[in-house]
């Protein structure tokens, strides 16, 4: 992260503070920093720009915000979409099909229907999706209609597991895509092929957090040695596309962007040259690695006590917005900055604290044993590099409401705020818990009937 980057953090929660979007009445609230996106999106195509046709995806479960895939599709990056209600975010956002690719790994008929209708590439995960796409594309050529979007199979090339077993998908027993390295799969994938002329993509995806680039790139590689077999058999390139995935690891224990979208694509041109000669489009899926370090969330310190000799400071963000590192800090460690009551970093000397959130259990905790400066009520934490998955994701403990999300730019003013998301209100998680279902299991009326 660049210095400039670090000081434009800094003068949001400063403004933040100042204008009242973080105070008293709203003490938690989520940050996205609208340069920073912009320039690591233009970093992802100048890192893979070349001979080969190239396009990129958003992995939209990172950032599930519609104003984030329209700034996201303005750089010219699509939609990488797991569900019905992501790609109705992509669609409200205005991302064209051409730029959209389905990846669910439980498809139904009426979802891949609707993707052949409206030209979303689509990977099939598994032998059964691929018949129900037989029947599909056989049901619109018997009425005179194109297969209407391009149609691939997710690979798992079973390669490895990286330090995060969770977020590693090209294990020996992965529950996405079909696992090359069993007994005559790879043969009934050439067959599968060379059965369906208009089955024309390769997909694979190794993993996220956790897994080296050099699993990452062997993946490709697999694959990649996989479409060439495919199309020697074939005596065509059938197989014109190779969707790479996403997956790169971001840094969190610093403001470095380490390692770098240049990084892994010098490593893919060393490992796999031949998909960047032009002969191949390749696809990408990023996620993490576009936005973490763009966005953070800020938060107020309410409380500070002692307790078995260690100081506690008590805040209102914790699980609802940081669950992955409350249920697994080891996995999930969060940097943390520490500012006063007018948002201005804190300089004054370091005490090993404890930084919890607001929920009711023991682990709800963003910082264990943390050296910060000493923490008052009234101070400000932010908790950086939280701008994927983090406040887009909510988790809904104790009722807890979604904050405000903001992106901010700078002018000449400073930073200049504009809402992303409104911070959810009492009354929405009142409707949202069935209110309006009272009596239905007590066998009285509902209010109003």
């Amino acid at each position: 992260m660049a210095p400039d980057a670090v000081a434009r953090r800094q003068e949001a929660v400063r403004a933040a503070v100042r204008e009242g979007l973080l105070g008293a009445e709203t003490p938690v609230l989520a940050l996205l920093d609208v340069q920073g996106i912009r320039e690591t999106a233009r970093q992802l195509h100048a890192a893979f720009a070349g001979p080969s046709p190239v396009l990129h995806t958003f992995a939209v479960k990172a950032a599930s915000l519609v104003p984030v895939l329209e700034l996201l599709d303005e750089e010219q990056i699509g939609a990488e979409v797991a569900s019905p209600g992501e790609l109705a975010l992509a669609r409200a956002a205005g991302v064209p099909a051409a730029r959209t690719v389905l990846d669910s790994p439980a498809k139904t008929p009426a979802e891949l229907r609707d993707a052949l209708e409206t030209g979303v590439a689509v990977n099939a995960d598994n032998p059964q999706e691929l018949s129900r796409l037989d029947a599909l594309v056989a049901e619109r050529a018997a009425a005179g209609q194109t297969p209407g979007a391009t149609l691939g199979l997710r690979i798992n090339p079973q390669v490895g597991t990286g330090s995060i077993g969770a977020m590693s998908t090209a294990t020996a027993t992965s529950k996405f895509g079909v696992a090359l390295r069993d007994e005559g799969a790879e043969q009934w994938i050439v067959d599968s092929f060379l059965a369906r002329p208009w089955l024309t993509r390769l997909h694979s995806h190794t993993g996220s957090q956790g897994v080296p680039l050099e699993l990452m790139a062997e993946s490709v590689r697999v694959v990649f040695e996989l479409a060439e077999r495919i199309n020697r058999e074939a005596g065509r390139q059938q197989i014109d596309t190779v969707d790479i995935g996403g997956g790169l690891p971001v840094n969190f224990a610093g403001d470095e962007t380490d390692p770098s979208f240049d990084t892994y694509a010098r490593l893919l041109r060393r490992t796999v040259p031949g998909l960047f000669g032009g002969r191949y489009t390749v696809v990408t899926e990023f996620g993490r690695s576009l936005l973490a370090k763009q966005g953070f969330i800020a938060a107020l310190v309410e409380y500070t006590k002692d307790s078995g000799g260690r100081r506690i400071a008590v805040t209102h963000a914790g699980a609802q917005v940081a669950t992955r590192t409350a249920f697994a800090p080891e996995a999930w460690p969060l940097r943390v900055g520490a500012f006063d009551a007018k948002g201005a970093p804190k300089h004054t000397p370091e005490l090993v604290q404890d930084v919890a959130g607001p929920c009711c259990f023991a682990g709800d905790l963003v910082a264990r044993e943390r050296a910060l400066p000493e923490l008052a009520p009234g101070d400000v934490v932010a908790l950086w590099d939280t701008g994927a998955y983090y406040f887009s994701t909510p988790f809904q403990y104790n009722s807890l409401p979604r904050p405000a999300v903001y992106g901010f730019r700078r002018d000449d003013d400073g930073p200049r705020f504009s809402l992303v998301r409104a911070a959810q209100r009492i009354e929405e998680v009142v409707a949202e818990s069935g209110a309006a279902q009272r009596g239905a299991l007590t066998g009285g009326p509902a209010p109003g009937r």
